[in-house]
């Protein structure tokens, strides 16, 4: 069974999220922020992170460019899911090596489908 970190500084976003991907057969990790992401990460070793982008302290945006500059954890997949919704945001984030941008308020379909497409 996959792993999968969720982060959201939102706790019903946060629920609402992990019930979806835990009804698709995930087994679930939660953080409220960044620097807990961040933690989780490192001593846990999830096989994707699906992370809201606009936290106090430490965004999404961060959290991505912390973990890509980090040898053991470079290679793990990140699933934006955010309420931006912009092209340039789109843009942003596929640079920082985001696989798969969702916007909120997500469907369970949306969110369980991008995660599927990237680890199955």
């Amino acid at each position: 069974m996959k792993t999968i970190l969720i982060v959201d500084d939102v706790q019903s976003q946060l629920d609402m999220m992990a019930n979806y991907l835990t009804k698709a057969g995930y087994n679930i990790i939660k953080a409220t922020n960044g620097q807990e992401a961040i933690d989780k990460t490192l001593q846990k070793k999830p096989d994707m992170i699906v992370t809201d982008w606009m936290m106090p302290e430490m965004g999404g945006l961060d959290i991505c460019r912390q973990l890509k500059k980090n040898p053991e954890t470079s290679e793990i997949p990140i699933v934006a899911c955010t309420a931006k919704d912009r092209d340039v945001d789109r843009m942003w984030a596929m640079k920082q090596g985001v696989k798969a941008y969702v916007t909120k308020p997500c469907t369970q379909e949306e969110l369980v489908g991008a995660v599927q497409e990237i680890i199955g």
